[in-house]
Parts: structure tokens; sequence; C-alpha cells
């Protein structure tokens, strides 16, 4: 009699018979022996096959496996430090479930356009398979962090009357007779919901038309944006910092295999530890002419100009105090320089750009009602916006942090592509 159970609890079980449901990942043969990989979804296991201890049948039924089959497979988990998992499985039963041909991702290199065409396939593979359980892991972290901190989590609208930033980044529909917008941001909302519930987070998928190309751009991306009232710009610094510290320390705890599987030099991860470095916008002007960027104030950073800056540091760096002309109408102008605003991009190390943007808001009814008229938003469509300001104004900050982007910086990807399931980027919708 056996018992059902997964790859990854097989540890709880050795000595013992176990039947796994699972896939062949490859498989080879020393003529009287069969080395079956096998893997199911949880993680990988060795079975071997021993034509002398098996029935013919059973002999015949592994040679006939193929890569990606699928199958019952039993027998007594074995004790084997030369595995990668310390285990292995003496196979006594096979099943098959589903014998494939001509699997089309093999063992030889293949293109990345192959392999974004075979999305729905290559997520099997090992690689990607880690990259999934960070990603999975990433989330459980974000969520243990904000609600153990005294965070709500609540859900703002995917379908928005108006912009939340740049209108010219929008996804435009129609909702029955009216227009509307797949969001590109939850944080108008989240204020409100802040000033209902204090401290709140959400996270979910957001959507920016921009027809941008690049390793760090996708079209379609999840956004965590915490909103907290009674706090400010400084304040919410810290609970970035503290934020970004405890995800990366939970990935290193709960997924050193996977980060084993892709290489990444664990080291650099280790070293992320708040608090982090600070620098103003002015300072990284200053630094970037000392790079030889010729870069006048009031201009945006762009990619080189933040890969510079983070060079520098061996942790997440701080940019604070940009211009106001630069930034989105609702941050609140610094009181002593009221040409910059109480904000911060926090920049990732190793050339993985902006992770977090954030800032403090403003609360000043008059002021936003001027920042309304400045950037030709209408009242009409903003007054629910305004009302926050007029019943119970208070100080308070917030931020969102890119969950793809981050992806990318813990695995040390090449591209944000491979950090989600079914990336949707410029000239991709398929599959």
């Amino acid at each position: 009699m056996s018992t059902k159970t997964v790859i990854k609890k097989v540890n709880e079980h050795v000595e013992q018979t176990v039947t796994i449901g699972a896939w062949i990942n490859n498989k080879r043969s020393s003529g009287k022996i069969q080395f079956l990989q096998l893997r199911d979804g949880t993680g990988y296991i060795q079975g071997v096959v021993v034509k002398s201890e098996v029935s013919e049948e059973l002999w015949n039924d592994a040679k006939s496996l193929t890569q990606e089959s699928s199958l019952y497979v039993t027998g007594i988990i074995r004790e084997e430090p030369r595995s990668k998992s310390g285990y292995e499985m003496t196979v006594t039963g096979i099943e098959i479930i589903h014998l494939t041909e001509n699997y089309p991702i093999t063992p030889k290199e293949h293109g990345t356009d192959f392999l974004m065409d075979h999305r729905h396939l290559w997520l099997r593979s090992n690689r990607q398979r880690a990259v999934m359980v960070i990603r999975a892991e990433i989330i459980r972290a974000v969520q243990e962090f904000f609600n153990t901190n005294g965070f709500t989590k609540v859900d703002p609208p995917i379908l928005t009357p108006s912009a939340a930033e740049d209108s010219t980044e929008l996804f435009h529909i129609k909702y029955f007779d009216e227009d509307a917008y797949l969001t590109q941001s939850g944080q108008l909302y989240m204020e409100a919901a802040a000033m209902a519930l204090g401290k709140v987070y959400s996270f979910g998928p957001t959507f920016r038309a921009e027809k941008s190309k690049t390793r760090r751009h996708l079209i379609e991306f999840w956004m965590i944006e915490p909103e907290m009232a009674f706090t400010d710009h400084e304040e919410s610094l810290r609970v970035q910092e503290q934020f970004v510290s405890y995800v990366v320390q939970s990935v290193l705890k709960n997924c050193r295999t996977e980060l084993e599987t892709l290489e990444r030099d664990i080291s650099k991860l280790e070293n992320i530890q708040a608090p982090f470095p600070r620098i103003s916008y002015d300072e990284a002007i200053e630094f970037l002419k000392g790079k030889d960027f010729d870069i006048p104030w009031g201009n945006d950073f762009g990619a080189p100009h933040e890969t510079a800056i983070a060079e520098a540091y061996d942790k997440p760096v701080f940019i604070t105090n940009y211009p106001k002309d630069i930034k989105a109408f609702y941050m609140k102008p610094d009181p002593e320089r009221p040409e910059v605003v109480l904000c911060a991009d926090m920049i990732a190390p190793e050339g993985y750009g902006e992770i977090i943007g954030g800032s403090q808001r403003i609360d000043d009814p008059e002021l936003m009602k001027q920042r309304f008229e400045e950037h030709n938003l209408t009242e009409e469509a903003y007054k629910w916006y305004l009302d926050l300001r007029t019943y119970g104004s208070v100080p308070h900050s917030g931020f969102g942090l890119g969950l793809e982007r981050t992806v990318a910086w813990i695995c040390g990807l090449d591209h944000v592509r491979e950090t989600i399931a079914f990336p949707r980027m410029l000239y991709r919708l398929y599959p």
C-alpha cells in the first residue's frame, strides 16, 4: 500500500512506498538501469528503475517514456546525499497517463521569440519554475509585511473614469456610453481608503499604454501601493526600506534552492538591509555631470542615469526631492524649497532601475485646486479626490512598488518578460 504525496514532501516518507503524479523532465539509461528525472511542480527527484528488480512490463513502460510524458510513479524513497534534493526514488510501479510525442522545447538552445511563442510550455523548465516560485514568495512576503504592520488590504478599481498621472499612457475603452480607462495606478483611490482605515495597501494589475520595448517595461504589470494617513515623507522612506529589506530576506530564507538554480549571486542580496543610502536630486545631477553625462537641472533621469547612480552603491538608493515640474500633480512641495517636492525614487542595485516611487501628498485643498488648473484637470472629474482635502485633511504619504522589476532584480534576470507567467509586451499578446 502506497501513500500519495508530492516531491516537496518526500523527506517525510524515507524508506516508505509512495505514489507521485509527475512528468518526465529528462531520462537517461546505463543499460540495466533507467534514471527518470521527475518533476511535479513542487520539485524534482530522480526515479531509479533497475531491470533485475522489476517486471518486464514495467521496464518497457519506463523505456517508452518521453520528455513531458505524464505518469503516476510508485516507489520507495531513499536518502541520497549525491542528489540535489538529498533523496531519490527506487521505482516499483509506473502507470502511464499520457505519452508525449515531439515535445517542442528540447535541451538544445532556442531563440527568445520561439520560447515566448511557447511560453505555456517554457514555464515547465527548471529555470522558469524557479522564477515563479520566487515571485510567489515575494508576494507572500509583501502581504505578510503589511498585514503584520497594521495595514488593511483594499482593492481599487481596474476601470477608472480619469487618469492618475499621464493620460497619454492610458488604455481607452468604452464603458457603456462613457469613456473609461484601464487603471495605471490605484493610488488616488488608496488615498481615499487611507482616510477611512489609516494605513492601507493594494496589490493588483496596472496597465500602461507606453510604447516601450526596453528590458524594464511591460504593458500589464502588478503594483503594490500603500498609503498612510498621518505620515510624513521621512516616515514613509523608513517604511519603504524596511519593506524591501523584509522581502529580500524572506526570499533568501525560503527560496535558496531556486536562487541557486538561477545562479544568483546571493552575497549581493544578503547585503540588502535597512537603512538605505539617500541622495538628493541636486546631488544626483552633480554626480552625473562628474561622470560626463550632459544633463541639465530639471530633466528627469533615464535608464543610463539610474544605472550610473546605482553602481555607486551596493544597496538600493533613494533619490529625493525632484523638481516639481517633472513629477505628478499630487506631490507636496518642500516647504523650505517649493520648486522641489517631497518625493523619492528607490533605485535598485545592479542596473535594475526604479522599483519604488513615492511621495508625501498635497493635503491643502487650495493648493490642490491650483494643481488642477496647472495640469488641466477638471474639478468635475476629480471632485471626489478634492473632497479628501475638504473633509478632514491630514498629512499623508504613499508609494508604489513594481512587482515585476523587483522580481527581475532579486532573481538577477536580464529582462522582465521572465518575471510573470504570461507577459504582455508592446508586440506580444500571445499566448
